[in-house]
C-alpha cells in the first residue's frame, strides 16, 4: 500500500494557529577543501552581514564536526524570500558559492514552533539570546 501524499495545505491546516512563517534554508558544503573556503571567508561574511542588514537573513552559522571542536567548511543560512527560486538566486550571490569553494542546496522550511528569549541589561548594554 502506497503512503499517502501530504500536501502543503495539509500541513497548514494541521498547524493552524501556529506561526506558519515560510523561510528557506540554504545548506552549504565545502567542495574543494578548506583552503578555498578560507580564501573566501571575508567576502562571504560581508555578504552575510549585507543579508542581515537588508532583512533577508533570519539566521546563519557553521556546522561543527561531530567532535564539536573542528569545522569542515559546512554551514547553514536561513533566509526570507518570496519563493524557492528567489532564495536560490540569493544563495547564488554568496561569494563562497560564486567562487566554487562551496556548493549549496535550498529547501523551503515552515517555521511553526519554538521560542527565542532575549535579555538586555540596560546598565551595561549586555545581551543574551537563549
Amino acid at each position: 500500500m502506497a503512503a499517502p501524499t501530504i500536501t502543503r495545505d495539509d500541513i497548514l491546516n494541521a498547524s493552524k494557529g501556529m506561526l506558519q512563517k515560510q523561510l528557506y534554508v540554504v545548506f552549504t558544503k565545502a567542495t574543494r577543501g578548506l583552503g578555498p573556503v578560507m580564501e573566501n571567508i571575508d567576502a562571504h561574511l560581508k555578504f552575510q552581514v549585507s543579508l542581515e542588514e537588508r532583512g533577508i537573513m533570519w539566521s546563519a552559522g557553521p556546522f561543527w564536526a561531530d567532535d564539536e571542536k573542528t569545522w569542515e567548511g559546512d554551514g547553514m543560512v536561513i533566509i526570507r524570500a518570496a519563493s524557492l527560486a528567489e532564495a536560490k538566486r540569493i544563495a547564488q550571490e554568496d561569494p563562497m558559492h560564486k567562487s566554487g569553494a562551496r556548493s549549496f542546496t535550498v529547501r523551503p522550511w515552515l517555521l511553526n514552533e519554538g521560542v527565542v528569549t532575549v535579555k538586555v541589561r540596560y546598565s551595561d548594554g549586555s545581551r543574551t539570546i537563549d
